[in-house]
This record gives structure tokens, sequence and C-alpha cells, in this order.
């Protein structure tokens, strides 16, 4: 008999895991308690009282803790409090609608969302995360607008993702949302019958979370970020503090060859500024190596986890121009585009209409043109520059600090029309 692997999606398991967990750094202990939920399963309809329904996979039991007493100081560091909990904290008046008993994946797909969002509350913004990076962020005049450009800049990758939202969600926007198949939806609050309409889609997790509105003061706390080896080894480091708080933050571009100074020639304008800014903050929640393109306040393409810097810049393009295809073929033809291009070589479409859409995203650049340009660590060569000054990127955004930092300079002040960069002094590795 054919073994149902779909029925370990469903599955909750056991996990063995204590009730506390004390973690003790000399004589100052953490206190740590699990977070369980007595809920309704929607698959099974049984009402349920366990924690995570499994880890990163089925098969892997997994826990979620919350820290409820312990006040850690080490050096001149003094981490995050107990009783300050955002995801850890859920409990069954959190969870407006619980859909399947979460697993791991989904609650870290929401901390990611707010730890990008912790610096992005001056304006609606919506995240949607997928696998523990964003597949599109933007901002907006309001949630629905922030959701829509967010949801358009990766239509594909939305799908099954999680909806992390920094202001109430109203009416307006659970429809377009409901519209479309996601996990987890996450916001601060829920205008009345927006959790009915979001409920339209089966499954489907419905959070409020606490302190959303306080998720600024999260900005400037740290807390202790632990690193598993595989021989039960862990590497224990502080959390990182962003020191690009504003537009004024920014360094400028230069470096010294040879005792001459080399200057970036153009300064940005006020619009690449914002741009700018918005895109070093989402860069904190996207996985190490990283390169990705902003416009007007939304992602266009993000590039993550890649070895090499020109490579993972390569691949953002390679995708800005893949979302862009999808986008208007979608809007045309309400259809993917590579189903478009799949009828087209069947001769079930004419051909034109794939060539029409292939011709009106290489013109628009796959949206890159007039983007700015973000980077997490220095380019260690200029070629990673030169790939988005290619495609039209008018600014750039980097740490500093590469031997190269010159040569990279050199091919902004060479582009025609010349492209601005400005230096950050900190490089945003998450791995």
């Amino acid at each position: 008999m054919a073994r149902d692997f779909k029925a370990d999606y469903r599955t909750i398991m056991d996990d063995h895991f204590p009730p506390e967990m004390r973690i003790s750094f000399g004589d100052q202990t953490l206190v740590y308690r699990k977070r369980v939920w007595r809920i309704v399963d929607e698959d099974s309809k049984e009402r349920v009282e366990k924690g995570l329904r499994y880890g990163e996979n089925p098969g892997q039991e997994a826990a979620l803790y919350e820290l409820v007493n312990g006040n850690l100081t080490l050096g001149e560091c003094q981490f995050i409090a107990p009783g300050l909990g955002l995801v850890s904290a859920l409990d069954e008046e959190a969870m407006l609608r619980f859909g399947k008993h979460p697993s791991k994946t989904n609650f870290t797909d929401v901390d990611n969302g707010l730890n990008i969002l912790k610096y992005l509350m001056d304006r609606p913004c919506a995240c949607i995360m997928k696998h523990n990076n964003p597949s599109g962020v933007a901002q907006g005049a309001t949630p629905q607008e922030a959701y829509h450009r967010a949801y358009w800049a990766d239509r594909l990758a939305a799908m099954g993702g999680a909806v992390v939202c920094n202001r109430p969600m109203d009416k307006a926007t659970a429809e377009e949302i409901s519209a479309s198949y996601v996990e987890v939806v996450a916001a601060p609050d829920y205008e009345a019958g927006t959790v009915e309409i979001l409920g339209r889609r089966k499954n489907l997790r419905v959070i409020r979370v606490p302190r959303m509105d306080r998720l600024a003061e999260y900005a400037a706390r740290r807390f202790v970020d632990f690193k598993c080896l595989i021989d039960g080894g862990i590497v224990v480091q502080q959390s990182p503090l962003n020191r690009i708080r504003s537009t004024k933050d920014f360094l400028p571009a230069t470096a010294k060859v040879e005792g001459r100074e080399v200057r970036c020639e153009r300064a940005p304008t006020a619009k690449e500024l914002d741009d700018l800014l918005f895109g070093w903050q989402v860069e904190q929640g996207v996985t190490s190596n990283s390169v990705l393109y902003v416009k007007d306040g939304a992602t266009v393409g993000i590039g993550t986890g890649e070895q090499d810097r020109v490579g993972v810049a390569e691949i953002a393009v390679n995708k800005a121009y893949t979302k862009y295809a999808d986008g208007l073929c979608y809007r045309k033809y309400n259809i993917p585009y590579y189903q478009l291009a799949m009828e087209v070589e069947r001769h079930q479409r004419p051909a034109s209409q794939k060539e029409e859409i292939d011709q009106l995203t290489d013109a628009a650049r796959g949206g890159l043109r007039g983007s700015v340009m973000v980077s997490d660590a220095f380019f260690p060569f200029r070629d990673g520059v030169d790939v988005g000054i290619k495609e039209g990127v008018s600014a750039i955004v980097q740490p500093g600090g590469s031997m190269r930092d010159a040569e990279a300079i050199q091919a902004c002040n060479e582009a025609n029309p010349k492209v601005a960069m400005v230096f950050t002094g900190q490089r945003a590795f998450k791995h």
C-alpha cells in the first residue's frame, strides 16, 4: 500500500521538550516557558492541546519558548527583558483563527517579518515572507496599497507565504489577501468583519501580534542569538543593531588609492535616499549573501543566500525580469507567464502574445530602470556594481570596506548618467 505523504503535513507531533527551560550564563539565569495552545484543528475537528505542529519539516519535534524570567547583562549589553514577547507570547486570544496547528516555519516567517517592520513603522508597510525571507516588501499610502505592491513584487513566491502588516487589517486589504493562497496573516489588530473575510481560506492562521504598535522600540534591543552546530555545540552572539536609522546616517562613498581620495561624484536625490533607506531596512531580514533592488518604496528583485556577490546581483536581476513578465501576463491574460510560454510552444496561442510580454519586460528592464541597489556587504570587485548599472539603477548602498572600494566608486562615476553611491559603515549578514 502506497504511503500517504500528505498525511505527514497534517500530523501534530508529540514533543518531548520540557514545559520549562533554563539557560545559565555564569550566575545569571534566563527562564523560558513552553508555549502550547488548546485549539480546534480544522483537519481533525478535534480540540487539541499542543505546542508547535512540527519543526522545519514533518518528523522533527519542536517547541516554542517565551522568555518569562531573568535579566541578562553581559559587559555593557543589557539584553531584552521578560514581558516583551511578540511571536513567543501568542496565546489563544491572539490566535484569532487557528486553521491548522502552527509549525515552526509559520512563526519564524512572522518573526522575520517583524524584524524588517521594526525599522519601517512610520508608514503602512507589508512584508510577504517565504522560507524566512521576504518575497516582497512595500510601503503604501494605505495598508491595501502596501499589500498590493508587496504581492505584485513577486506574485509567484507569495503563494503559501506569511503576510505581516504593520497597520490594523481593514476589509479592503482582507479582501485582496483572501483572493490568493497564504498560510498566515499577522497584524496589530483587525477591523470588524475582516477575520470572517480571511476565513474564506481553509486552514489560514490569523494572528493579532501583541505590542506591534510599539515594534519600533525593538530596533534598539539586543537578544541572545544561538547558532547550533551539528556536534551539539552552540555559538552564542549578540543580535545585530542596525546603525542606519535615517538617511542622515549614510556615509559618503570614498576610498583611498595610492594616497589619492576617490569620491562618488553624484549625491543621491531625496527620493533615492528614501529608497536606499527602505532597502537597507529590508536587507536586515534577507539571508546572506544578498543583493536586492528597490523602487518607489517596494522591492523589485531580491537575491538571497548566494555564495558570490556578482552571482546574487545577477540572480536578483533575473528574478526581477521573471516577476515583471509574470505580472504583465497575469494582468492581461489571467495566466502565469510560464503557462503562456508553454501554450505558445504547443501552438495553442499565437507567438505574438509572448513576444509582446517579452518586449515590454525588456523595455522596462524588468522594472529595474530607476531602481536602487542594496548589498548586505561590500563589493569585492566592481563586477557586481556593473550588473546593477547595466540594468539602469540610479543609486547604490553598500557597507564599504573593500580593498577595491575605489573601483566600485569609479564604476558609478563612469556610468552615463552617473550613479550615486553611499556607505553604511556596517554590513548586514544574516545566516
